[in-house]
């Protein structure tokens, strides 16, 4: 299983935040890295996985409770949590015969820093 290592941007930055896209126009590289995420959030099915799992009490779910919450075969699930984990949503854990999921939330905070308005920013 390959480990994908993600860069957590502007920890240099006294303020603690990168760019916004209301502040500074996207490099081609963080456009490219911010579609694949927007793309891999662009599905109902992989934003209910994404929630089920960042809701799910001890921060872990097994893909076996995830499963039974849809209507979609076991490798339709598993085809939707591999785009989720290339996008760096997400991170798995193989134990036994199961496979253990958890969100990532270097990624949901930098979606959340990016999309989100300075302070004392006009309209």
């Amino acid at each position: 299983m390959s480990k994908q290592e993600l860069v957590v941007l502007g920890q240099d930055d006294p303020e603690g935040c990168c760019p916004t896209l209301l502040t500074a126009p996207l490099d081609e590289e963080g456009a490219e890295t911010l579609a694949k995420v927007f793309k891999a959030l662009g599905d109902p099915v992989r934003l209910r996985l994404l929630s089920m799992i960042a809701s799910r009490a001890g921060g872990e779910v097994c893909v076996c409770d995830l499963t039974p919450a849809f209507d979609l075969s076991q490798p339709t699930i598993s085809h939707h949590l591999k785009l989720l984990r290339q996008a760096g949503l997400i991170d798995s854990e193989r134990r036994g015969t199961w496979v253990y999921y958890r969100l990532l939330p270097e990624m949901t905070d930098r979606l959340a820093a990016v999309l989100t308005r300075p302070a004392g920013a006009v309209g």
